[in-house]
């Protein structure tokens, strides 16, 4: 059914289920590496059964393909380790804008490696991005905005690092989307994710579940269930029908929502020079895309 509906529809409402990620990991007050394992791993208690009832229906799927999906889902692993990091040191909103590094990153590699050239537009605008991510990090101007305590070059690395892994998750589930599995493909991801995500969060922060209370269950499966199910199922089925640097574009949506969540449910500070950077994101995408149908 996902396969018949609009890709560009299936992209924004999938992309933009990841905004409030960042604030369910805040509220949820777990580590790093707790957040990005616990992520993963509750995700699979309902996509396991759905991608069992999907292998039935259709059968299975290529081993090529599986080998994507677990590649892919080491990256995705390693992703939300670094993403959760970066919330640390910038905040929620601001972790959530530098995420979108993976704008430049996705588009390059499907150029190299498929020859789906980026348009001029596209690449004379990522300089002013790239302008826009340092000065969203709170690199440039009084204090680190967000996160008083935060070092905003840590965030800015954690941040970039989470993007150029996220763009590598894209670019592999782009190549092996569109071959009659919707749910599988998630799901194998999902594991080795979990996978990568706990042996990284473990060497870097351990993985503590004793001192989880009842909400911060709630908030880790309500994370669990809009940014790794629902998400990955929409965006899933949308990106290998969408060109890369549209599918790009897509997905720099939430920093918008996540920046204003932020602010609302945990009274996050933006800078101007902030608030600035992240205008200059989003109109450098709106330029690079706006001749694009």
């Amino acid at each position: 059914m996902l396969d018949r509906a609009n890709p560009v529809v299936l992209a924004i409402v999938g992309s933009a289920t990841t905004s409030a990620t960042g604030v369910f990991v805040k509220l949820s007050g777990a580590n790093t590496g707790t957040a990005a394992f616990l992520r993963c791993a509750l995700a699979l208690f309902v996509l396991v059964p759905m991608a069992l009832v999907e292998l039935r229906r259709v059968g299975p799927r290529a081993l090529r393909l599986v080998g994507l999906d677990l590649v892919a889902g080491l990256l995705l692993g390693v992703d939300y380790v670094f993403w959760v990091a970066s919330i640390q040191h910038v905040g929620a909103g601001m972790a959530t804008v530098l995420l979108n590094v993976q704008v430049v990153v996705f588009p390059l590699l499907a150029w190299v490696f498929l020859g789906d050239r980026a348009p001029l537009r596209f690449l004379l605008a990522v300089p002013v991005m790239l302008v826009g991510v340092a000065l969203t990090a709170g690199v440039v101007g009084p204090g680190a905005g967000a996160v008083s305590e935060g070092d905003p070059w840590l965030g800015l690395a954690y941040g970039c690092a989470a993007g150029v892994t996220y763009a590598g998750y894209l670019f592999l589930s782009r190549l092996g989307g569109g071959q009659g599995h919707t749910v599988t493909p998630v799901c194998v991801s999902t594991a080795s994710a979990a996978l990568a995500a706990g042996v990284l969060g473990a060497l870097w922060s351990g993985i503590d579940l004793a001192s989880l209370d009842t909400m911060a269950w709630v908030w880790l499966a309500m994370l669990a269930l809009t940014g790794q199910v629902l998400t990955w199922l929409l965006v899933g089925s949308a990106l290998p029908r969408l060109t890369a640097s549209t599918g790009a574009a897509i997905l720099v949506l939430p920093p918008v929502l996540a920046v204003a969540m932020s602010a609302v449910f945990l009274g996050e500070r933006v800078t101007p020079v902030q608030l600035g950077g992240c205008v200059l994101v989003v109109l450098a995408i709106w330029l690079s895309q706006r001749q694009r149908r």
